[in-house]
């Protein structure tokens, strides 16, 4: 089901102060997403009240649309509206949320997440506001990483996932990726995201693996019932951990065993 809502109408359109989309335009944008393998997306719609209005949504709160949570149809792309009416209120888009997924196993528990946005105001200077090519995309970016540890008494290795800005070098950047645009910018454009994933994982937590030829090798600590497991300067005693498929490891990512015994 293509997820798009009912658009303004066009005496709703000619009462707002702050103005539409040209008449004929669409009033909606597409996001489109650039993402490595194994990642997916869910996005959030927030709206405010527009300018020049005087209502309010109940318990003063925003209006938010979901796209592609769990219980919905995946789609590839979103069609987001810029104005709805809700509660008989003439909404505006604010921001929009977009969960980045990373899938690292099977299970709905074998994954992580972080976030970017777009925001959407109706001025903005040229040098914080996005822009559009010829074809009418506009494109921001991000890297994402993967950082590693394990879990449990069985020191199951589990991933979470870091999502960071980068600009047009490549430069990573401290924030989370973001963008910002004019209403006026936005009817009947493409936002694309473009998500690279970087090349090597790092420990989630430091002095818990040790750095090898292979890959890193998991401190013992004081044994499987100690969570954090911390080296203390021991580089000799290292534990076994397990995989998401079962399999029982010395050397993380570069694991070639399958051990039988269990810890």
């Amino acid at each position: 089901m293509k997820q798009i809502f009912q658009s303004l109408t066009l005496g709703s359109c000619l009462s707002l102060t702050l103005g539409c989309s040209a008449l004929g335009k669409s009033d909606s944008f597409t996001f489109a997403p650039d993402f490595p393998p194994d990642f997916k997306y869910e996005l959030k719609a927030i709206y405010l009240p527009a300018k020049g209005q005087t209502c309010t949504l109940a318990g003063g709160r925003n209006a938010q649309l979901g796209f592609n949570k769990l219980d919905m149809e995946y789609e590839t792309t979103s069609e987001i509206e810029l104005y709805r009416t809700v509660e008989n209120c003439l909404v505006a888009l604010n921001r929009v949320e977009i969960r980045i997924t990373g899938i690292f196993g099977p299970e709905l528990s074998n994954r992580s997440s972080d976030y970017a946005v777009i925001a959407v105001r109706s001025g903005l200077s040229d040098r914080n506001k996005g822009t559009f090519n010829a074809a009418g995309v506009g494109e921001f970016s991000g890297e994402c990483q993967w950082f590693f540890r394990t879990v449990g008494p069985k020191r199951y290795l589990i991933k979470i996932l870091y999502c960071k800005k980068t600009d047009a070098q490549g430069n990573v950047a401290k924030s989370r990726p973001f963008t910002a645009y004019t209403f006026d910018q936005l009817p009947g454009k493409t936002v694309k995201l473009k998500i690279t994933l970087a090349h090597e994982e790092e420990p989630y937590m430091g002095d818990t693996w040790v750095k090898v030829p292979d890959g890193w090798k998991r401190c013992m600590g004081k044994g499987f019932e100690d969570q954090h497991a911390f080296c203390y300067g021991n580089h000799k005693d290292f534990s076994i951990f397990r995989m998401v498929d079962e399999r029982i490891c010395t050397i993380y990512p570069g694991c070639t065993e399958n051990k039988e015994e269990n810890p």
